[in-house]
């Protein structure tokens, strides 16, 4: 998960002003490359899903360590935007395969009565690469942003590949039993329902998991937007130089990583999805600081809510889908709503980068997305546990259920 936000996702928007300054591509030819890769992950989220339900993270996984690797030496020759598209969509495809999914899949097969701490616990590594952004700006404005993505491949495969050692899927394949044995309940149990295992079909049938999905895809029209714009405004709309805008990214992501133990703290004891919908409000406030910041203040307060919002919120939405819908399809169920949530990553950077490159600042985009963060509160609220399939009830419920 460092390697990953690291050497991609948090350092996208220094290479962005890099290549900007180099080619003289616009923010919105840019903001495409990242958007397309988000589409990628989303158009592929449900086959990566049973991939990982099929084979295993861990084989997933190394596939796709070699898959990021090669994005980034392809990366390093690129002289043409289509050659940039093509290179970033490897990348980006690279990246998913060997990280997120997999790695949250194994999370969630191990760990049902702490399953949101254990979740929290993993996405720390999200935001640790963020703190290690300087380190990449620092190799960007000494060796080049060509080399540094050499480095990036070499990296990859030298640290990514023995880690993949340590994966395991499922504890019953080692004679193990999940966290707190099989009986062990979440603190998610509203209506009363028991846990249940869903078949993909059956999720899909339910309103909690489209409800999910969208509010998910909310949150990311705002993550997105930031990952791919926030150094850009800040270096070329706010003139901090790009050391002082990897300090802002740091600041963010460290409040994240905050944010992420509390969210996995507060899920396993609270209901998660008012705790979301709450975040979503955080999401707002903090974009619309950004997008009429004018002193250093303002935009420290935007990292740290921004950070905080995106930390807590993290955790919880994997494992609000874990306790609605069991463990047997994750993988499957997992892909195909973050396929969808992707949508939102997608669709974040094209507006606030199109709208900048029309007016000229980041205000009026910044501005759009965090009024429909806000709105996206409202899927959360509505998102309550599904009942469980009827398959699963007796006779009597059965007959119950069908007269209701």
């Amino acid at each position: 998960m460092m390697l990953s936000s690291a050497l991609l996702n948090h350092a996208y928007g220094a290479y962005l002003v890099l290549l900007q300054h180099e080619f003289g591509w616009s923010k919105t030819s840019l903001s495409v490359a990242f958007s397309l890769g988000r589409f990628e992950s989303g158009l592929l989220g449900p086959v990566e899903g049973w991939l990982v339900d099929r084979f295993g993270p861990r084989a997933v996984m190394r596939v796709g360590l070699v898959i990021f690797a090669s994005g980034f030496i392809l990366f390093s020759r690129v002289d043409s935007l289509p050659a940039f598209y093509l290179a970033f969509l490897i990348m980006a495809l690279g990246s998913s395969l060997a990280g997120f999914l997999p790695a949250t899949v194994a999370v969630v097969n191990w760990f049902n009565r702490r399953r949101a701490t254990a979740t929290a616990v993993m996405l720390t590594g999200f935001a640790a690469g963020g703190l290690v952004v300087p380190i990449v700006v620092l190799c960007l404005e000494t060796f080049g942003w060509r080399n540094t993505a050499l480095g990036c491949a070499l990296l990859v495969v030298g640290a990514g590949l023995p880690l993949t050692q340590m994966i395991r899927h499922r504890p019953e394949d080692y004679g193990m039993e999940v966290d707190g044995g099989p009986g062990a309940t979440t603190a998610e149990a509203e209506d009363g329902e028991p846990d249940v295992d869903f078949e993909p079909r059956e999720a899909l049938r339910t309103s909690a998991f489209w409800l999910v999905s969208l509010g998910h895809g909310s949150a990311l029209l705002v993550v997105g937007a930031v990952v791919v714009h926030l150094v850009s405004h800040l270096h070329d709309n706010l003139d901090y130089s790009l050391g002082t805008a990897a300090f802002v990214v740091s600041l963010m992501t460290g409040m994240q990583l905050v944010g992420q133990l509390t969210g996995g703290f507060l899920g396993d004891r609270f209901n998660k999805r008012l705790i979301a919908a709450g975040c979503m409000g955080g999401h707002m406030v903090a974009l619309l600081l950004l997008a009429n910041a004018t002193a250093l203040p303002m935009v420290i307060v935007f990292a740290v809510l921004h950070g905080l919002s995106w930390g807590i919120r993290g955790p919880l939405m994997t494992t609000i889908r874990a306790d609605y819908f069991g463990r047997s399809s994750f993988g499957v169920i997992m892909g195909i709503g973050t396929g969808m949530a992707a949508m939102g990553n997608t669709a974040g950077p094209l507006v606030a980068g199109f709208l900048a490159d029309y007016t000229g600042s980041y205000q009026t985009g910044f501005t759009i997305l965090a009024i429909l963060a806000g709105l996206g509160s409202i899927f959360f609220l509505t998102a309550t546990k599904p009942k469980a399939p009827i398959r699963t009830k007796t006779p009597t419920e059965v007959l119950t259920a069908l007269q209701g």
